[in-house]
């Protein structure tokens, strides 16, 4: 016998009521994504372009995100004697290339008719070299930096060199990590909503794989083209020669042996593209050049 009371409409206007209250959970979320994305919308001095960074992440917190994990990371690594022929070497570069970054940026802004912001000013910059075949470096939030010795024999001489630092600064200083985190609140606000709207797990890998390939992915390659490019600036204005900077990369090309995924799938641009690119830079790197360094191009 029915037990039910309401009869079968009972259940379904509880279906109604619990699909009504799903619509509204996400909507609520959907809502708090585009109020998220579109009050911490910024211009970027380097670029010009809009980007996303959270306004209550200032330099401060960065630079502390930045020293926990480049402590973590030599606490894993061997770094070499600061006091060796190779280590003073590489802080020489460093030095130079730093020296030049407040002059860079009010050039770059001034191109887009903005002022430079100096977002770097109090940045404690570091660099360590880590014994390691890595060919490789970074430079993290605050100005903490690694060169591994893999990538001496790659970079062949200062000029080579100069023009990865200068890539790697140039990430800390347009705060691509930072743009990566506001990125990456946005993503999870659009999965917990996938969720909360009843979208299984497989479906949900479909969404996120698409969504990898036709924006996540992108957006890192455009991350390393600006680098790219902010980097070369920084490298000339210092009187290195940019020129070095193809040559580098054909051998960084044949240091990975062919083995990198296709471009569409990787968060890197492939070689072709990023020797294309700079070739296209390398008379507004050659201008700087020649602006702080003179025609010879000597300090």
């Amino acid at each position: 016998m029915n037990q039910n009371p309401m009869g079968n409409g009972g259940n379904r206007q509880s279906r109604r009521g619990f699909g009504g209250l799903r619509l509204l959970v996400v909507g609520a979320m959907l809502a708090y994504g585009a109020y998220y994305y579109f009050s911490n919308r910024t211009v970027d001095p380097y670029t010009g372009e809009q980007v996303l960074i959270d306004k209550t992440l200032d330099a401060e917190q960065e630079s502390a995100m930045g020293l926990q994990a480049y402590r973590e990371i030599l606490s894993q690594e061997r770094p070499v004697d600061p006091n060796s022929e190779i280590a003073r070497q590489i802080s020489g570069i460093a030095t130079r290339l730093i020296d030049k970054v407040d002059e860079v940026e009010r050039d770059l802004a001034a191109e887009r008719g903005m002022e430079a912001r100096n977002f770097a000013a109090g940045f404690d910059w570091t660099v360590s070299v880590i014994q390691s075949d890595q060919a490789n470096a970074f430079a993290l939030p605050g100005g903490k930096m690694a060169v591994y010795t893999g990538l001496v024999p790659v970079a062949k001489n200062q000029d080579g060199m100069a023009a990865v630092m200068g890539h790697e600064i140039a990430h800390a200083l347009m705060r691509h990590g930072a743009q990566r985190m506001a990125r990456g609140k946005l993503e999870q606000i659009g999965q917990m909503a996938g969720a909360a709207g009843g979208m299984d797990a497989g479906t949900m890998q479909t969404v996120m794989s698409a969504y990898g390939v036709t924006s996540a992915l992108p957006y890192a390659r455009g991350h390393e083209t600006q680098a790219d490019e902010v980097g070369l600036m920084l490298a000339a204005a210092a009187c290195f020669d940019p020129r070095e900077a193809v040559p580098l990369w054909e051998r960084m090309a044949q240091a990975s042996g062919g083995q990198g995924q296709p471009e569409f799938a990787s968060t890197h641009p492939s070689p072709e593209t990023r020797i294309q690119h700079l070739q296209s830079l390398m008379p507004k790197a050659l201008a700087f050049r020649e602006k702080y360094c003179g025609a010879g191009g000597a300090r």
